[in-house]
């Protein structure tokens, strides 16, 4: 398929804007770590906000909803919409103290909050594996969605795919490496509204189009289980057609999303407690308060504005392309946008695939590049580098990654598969993620233990004793906890001197009698409470505005006047909760 010299146009543009942001910023990137890796601790609350969506709207995340709504159902994103607990949890409960930390890196926490050799070897350890092979795999899964694209747009042969991605990827090392993230942030800004316009013009052009015939016509050509927000439980229930069988969910499928891969799972994005590149738009912020709000705007619209769009059209390509391999339902995506987009529009939704695959791809670069460089190369390899020298060195790690992940992106076959060893990988970690804020008692060995844990009982669950998601989850998640909480009472508590440290600077709640003792704090009041009703709160109003949304799509008026009711009450329960907040303190 050709484009336009109009979609071409737009295409240019685009690029142009985001050489023109990469050599704005470059100065300002050039100064030092926290300015290459944090902006100079100076962005806002609704730009790092924004650009936490961003990131997570990857040229993958249509094509995978697509995918998931093809094969389960709308009820099927549950996979993804549990999350949405974990997310608005490191919202109310960590959000303010990783700004507090006032530390580069999230992996940089393990000698803030430990100590001795073995915090030493878990900061390299955890800059390694989630840094450069955990990262990599995600660039990877986000270089496949890519390819997708490509090929459905202008037949190009797979075994040339590579190349093209590698050109992609070679723009935006230029652009990530020239501005750091202050540059990543404001593109990551303008990428957003790009993708999120694009994809509601492709989801209103084919609902209306003659093959679909607007919401009405979509619902009378497929199974009511299809549009079902929440699952049918059981293997399969007598009285369903065939055709709506594939959408009946198992309890403990279900009861594995939202019961414990919230919690257990270490999963870019929805990390238990906050971390990785969520942690870093925290720590970028302009003060605790900035970190808290931008974290909650984060959640609102990553869970709640974003999907619908996706679904729609996921819906439609069920209509529009019925012959489509189970493997290849995410191609549905990607023919919508190439048979229903008219000249102009096309390349304005390209452009936005590209925008949405820039920001998160510049983001793992720039993310990944921190590790190595913050908790590396300076930490145990060039602890006297100068500034000059440590930003130099940040740009060429920015390239390595690339190499890497380019390395990866032949190896990664599907997208939810990808997904699922994500989840699996990290199962069991979340515990010691929360845990290690709220109880002193926690130390390295145990999250070294929770970190590896899953790396073996992950691989025996799967070829060993052959299970299959959710027995295999389970099994991780128990082997881990196990593990870790023993390896916890087997080895020796962090030292006293050190836990004093932590508590002065970062003021945690939870279970530190020991340490307040030993200050001679005597009087303690918990907030816990308040901040647990908070959280409730916020994950309802959430969750509402999700189900509003789609039922005022799918013209389910009642419903939708129910969840206005309850975001509204939500709203004013929270507006008044927030007037209690005291004024954060800035770093």
């Amino acid at each position: 398929m050709s484009l336009s010299y109009l979609d071409w146009s737009i295409i240019g543009l685009y690029l142009f804007f985001v050489m023109f942001v990469g050599l704005r910023y470059t100065n300002t990137a050039g100064k030092n770590l926290q300015s290459f890796f944090l902006g100079g601790r100076s962005l806002p609350w609704w730009l790092a906000g924004v650009s936490m969506v961003a990131t997570t709207f990857a040229a993958d995340t249509p094509l995978l909803i697509t995918e998931i709504v093809a094969t389960q159902g709308i009820s099927g994103n549950w996979l993804w919409w549990n999350g949405l607990i974990g997310g608005m949890v490191a919202t109310f409960f960590f959000a303010r103290l990783w700004r507090r930390a006032d530390i580069l890196t999230d992996v940089e926490f393990s000698e803030l909050r430990y100590a001795g050799k073995p915090a030493a070897f878990l900061r390299m350890f955890k800059a390694v594996y989630l840094g450069v092979f955990m990262n990599s795999v995600i660039m990877a899964w986000v270089n496949v969605a890519l390819g997708s694209i490509l090929i459905g747009f202008f037949d190009i042969p797979e075994s040339h795919i590579l190349y093209y991605i590698a050109l992609a990827m070679s723009f935006v090392v230029l652009y990530t490496s020239l501005s750091g993230l202050l540059g990543v942030a404001i593109t990551d800004f303008v990428q957003f509204l790009m993708a999120m316009s694009g994809t509601i013009i492709l989801a209103f052009l084919v609902i209306q189009s003659p093959e679909i015939g607007g919401i009405e016509g979509l619902k009378a050509q497929l199974s009511p289980e299809t549009f079902h927000f929440f699952p049918l439980f059981g293997d399969t229930q007598p009285g369903l057609e065939e055709s709506a069988r594939v959408y009946v969910l198992g309890f403990s499928t279900f009861l594995a999303f939202v019961g414990f891969q919230w919690w257990a799972s270490w999963y870019p994005g929805a990390e238990p407690g906050g971390g990785g590149y969520i942690a870093q738009r925290m720590m970028s912020t302009r003060s605790e308060k900035d970190a808290l709000q931008a974290t909650l705007l984060f959640q609102i619209a990553h869970y709640a504005l974003r999907p619908i769009p996706w679904i729609l059209v996921g819906l439609a390509s069920l209509v529009l392309y019925p012959d489509l391999a189970p493997d290849q339902k995410k191609m549905g995506y990607v023919l919508a946008m190439r048979d229903y987009l008219p000249d102009g529009l096309r390349g304005l939704l390209l452009a936005a695939f590209l925008a949405a695959y820039m920001s998160t791809i510049s983001t793992q670069l720039n993310w990944g590049s921190s590790y190595l460089i913050n908790d590396l190369y300076q930490r145990f390899w060039r602890p006297k580098a100068d500034a000059k020298q440590l930003v130099r060195a940040s740009r060429w790690s920015t390239l390595l990654m690339m190499v890497i992940a380019l390395g990866v992106t032949s190896q990664i076959k599907t997208l939810e598969s990808a997904f699922h060893f994500l989840i699996e990988a990290g199962a069991g970690l979340g515990g010691v993620l929360i845990l290690r804020w709220y109880w002193w008692r926690i130390n390295a060995w145990s999250e070294i233990s929770a970190s590896i844990a899953p790396l073996v009982a992950y691989p025996l669950a799967r070829f060993v004793l052959g299970w299959e998601f959710p027995d295999s989850f389970f099994f991780t998640v128990a082997s881990s906890t196990l593990a870790w909480i023993m390896v916890t009472f087997i080895t020796a508590p962090t030292p006293l001197e050190h836990l004093q440290e932590f508590y002065k600077r970062i003021q945690p709640q939870g279970a530190w009698a020991p340490i307040r003792k030993s200050l001679e704090i005597h009087t303690f009041e918990s907030n816990l409470g308040r901040t647990l009703l908070q959280c409730l709160a916020a994950i309802v109003m959430a969750y509402a505005s999700l189900f509003f949304i789609g039922s005022l799509v799918f013209l389910e008026y009642w419903q939708a006047g129910i969840y206005l009711l309850i975001i509204l009450g939500m709203v004013i329960f929270l507006a008044r909760e927030f007037r209690r907040i005291p004024k954060s303190r800035h770093n």
